[in-house]
């Protein structure tokens, strides 16, 4: 445990900003299946709406730091194949 009280403020922090990413990695992972589900017709729902949100929390958790940009392109690219249906 640390001595200093800067350093408990850090570890807080950190693990807050932990906790922050990880609900950015979860939702993006929910709305790939979310996304794949409407296209292969298992969901209703439009598959434009999810592709657009999908996108959205990419760009969102790249501009927070959670992601890496390289990272959301890829991921991104991914989205658009899956939307295409290849």
């Amino acid at each position: 445990m640390a001595n200093i009280h800067s350093q408990e403020k850090r570890i807080l922090r950190s693990e807050r900003e932990r906790l922050e990413n990880r609900r950015y990695t979860s939702a993006i992972k929910t709305y790939f299946r979310r996304l794949e589900a409407v296209v292969e017709g298992k969901s209703d729902g439009d598959a434009d709406l999810e592709h657009k949100t999908l996108q959205s929390t990419i760009d969102k958790a790249v501009k927070r730091g959670a992601l890496h940009r390289n990272t959301a392109a890829r991921k991104k690219a991914r989205a658009a194949r899956i939307r295409a249906g290849i």
